[in-house]
């Protein structure tokens, strides 16, 4: 432990007490909540953001999908990695604010910009979570690639939930089925009500629809109705991606809002495949989807191709 590290715990645990020996905290802290202002302290030319949102749970963006995590002075879990880079510059601010390993990793699905800071966290933590289509997608990704050297793969997998407590707080996983992918899962901190529901939601951001990985647009939407369903009123939603000016952290009300861009895209591609037009020449013309104009930027395409695919069995 660092200097700077032994510091701001003997000075947390004075107020309540506790007393340290040879480098070890002799009684509890347990009571007392980090100091999440903290976090805020920053290089000044850092590029990722971490923010502390209810309880003792945050998010933190810089490249690749929101990741959400869990701290207080003896417990800490992380749902979804990013990359390496992206997982250390997390793991420098979460140690200020709590001294011991990482107790668990959720992967919401298995793409890279969601799990490739796993093989960095596997030697820290006991458990690495994900549902089971997830990590065998992860595993044929990699070989696909050609590249299993940094491949951490989940070593606890379910079907439809899983639940865990980690310090005060109820982790609790549920699968709704296919979507964004054919393994995608909501983490829910349950005693804080915020749900992590990764790339369920692109947030006004054109969606990557993984058709080679299980997705379907209708079931999709159907998912949405499951989650909408589930969940409370006060629930908050992070979710994995968000289109300029629009943030991750979402209501119900942009679950229904992206459950419409899926439904709208699908009768966009009823429409245009009745009419006899190519997907190549739909690519050539279409900017927006008709009843989604928020839904800007690049990245169409890979709706244009998804839906295609889904309503056209010779595509």
């Amino acid at each position: 432990m660092n200097d700077d590290r032994r510091r701001f715990i003997r000075n947390s645990c004075l107020g309540l007490g506790c007393v340290m020996i040879g480098g070890k905290i002799l009684t509890s802290c347990k009571t007392m909540k980090p100091n999440f202002d903290l976090l805020q302290q920053m290089p000044p030319d850092a590029l990722y953001k971490i923010r502390h949102l209810k309880g003792n749970v945050g998010i933190f963006t810089e490249k690749g999908g929101t990741i959400a995590w869990y701290a207080d002075q003896k417990h800490a879990s992380i749902v979804d990695t990013q990359f390496p880079d992206q997982v250390n510059h997390l793991l420098e601010q979460l140690f200020k604010i709590t001294d011991r390993k990482i107790e668990s990793v959720y992967n919401t699905h298995h793409h890279g910009d969601h799990t490739g800071g796993n093989v960095v966290l596997k030697d820290m933590t006991p458990r690495i979570i994900s549902h089971v289509n997830s990590k065998s997608n992860q595993e044929r990704a990699a070989k696909l690639k050609g590249d299993t050297n940094h491949l951490a793969l989940p070593n606890i997998v379910f079907d439809n939930e899983f639940k865990e407590v980690v310090g005060e707080e109820s982790m609790a996983c549920q699968y709704f089925g296919r979507a964004h992918t054919d393994g995608d899962i909501v983490v829910h901190f349950q005693n804080t009500n915020i749900a992590h529901i990764g790339d369920l939601v692109f947030n006004r951001r054109f969606p990557y629809i993984d058709m080679g990985a299980g997705a379907g647009i209708k079931s999709w939407i159907s998912v949405l109705d499951q989650v909408i369903k589930y969940y409370d009123s006060k629930t908050i939603f992070v979710c994995g991606h968000s289109s300029d000016g629009y943030d991750v952290v979402l209501t119900k009300d942009d679950i229904t809002a992206f459950q419409s861009y899926l439904s709208n895209l699908l009768l966009f591609g009823e429409k245009a495949i009745a009419a006899g037009k190519t997907l190549e020449e739909v690519k050539a013309n279409t900017k927006l989807i008709p009843g989604s104009e928020q839904w800007k930027g690049d990245g169409i395409a890979r709706s244009l191709d998804a839906v295609y695919q889904e309503l056209n069995p010779k595509f």
